[in-house]
């Protein structure tokens, strides 16, 4: 009986500590500008255009200014005219706030694990971003989150 036991005790605490980790990360995403931003690029990720790839993604900034703004994937028939997620969240906040600084983004997409942005969207944002901007990759499929600073992802700007 007492292995029973154990194991339902052990059962029961698996249980409870997923419960309650679930209940932070609901109130990280709800009470933090990361979380946020997370949450912004999870919804925006729903509106993507991808019917040759059928891979959507999400993107949100953060501005110098405090603004978030949002983009998601266009995808076009001449591929070198598709719109990545994280390029158009940055045109948004140019658009309306002139040349800004972009101080985080989040980017969700549906793949098992977060999908980092591409390289032509990491020297596009190096035009608005230092080293230091704040990069948070989420998996809607697995909810794996990962972060890093833009200076890990983008080491070598290329700069005239």
């Amino acid at each position: 009986p007492f292995p029973e036991q154990g194991a339902q005790v052990f059962k029961n605490s698996i249980e409870e500590f997923n419960g309650i980790f679930e209940h932070l990360c609901s109130l990280f995403r709800e009470r933090t500008l990361a979380g946020q931003l997370i949450k912004s690029a999870g919804a925006v990720l729903e509106n993507a255009y991808a019917p040759y790839s059928k891979y959507r993604v999400g993107a949100a900034v953060l501005t110098s200014n405090g603004n978030i703004y949002t983009g998601c994937n266009v995808e076009n028939a001449s591929f070198g005219a598709t719109i990545c997620a994280e390029r158009g969240a940055a045109m948004k906040a140019i658009s309306e706030e002139g040349s800004c600084g972009i101080t985080a983004i989040a980017i969700a997409s549906e793949s098992e694990e977060p999908a980092p942005p591409c390289a032509l969207c990491r020297q596009f944002l190096s035009e608005f971003a230092g080293p230091d901007m704040q990069v948070y990759l989420y998996s809607l499929a697995s909810g794996v989150l990962r972060h890093y600073n833009f200076g890990t992802l983008m080491p070598h700007v290329f700069e005239l």
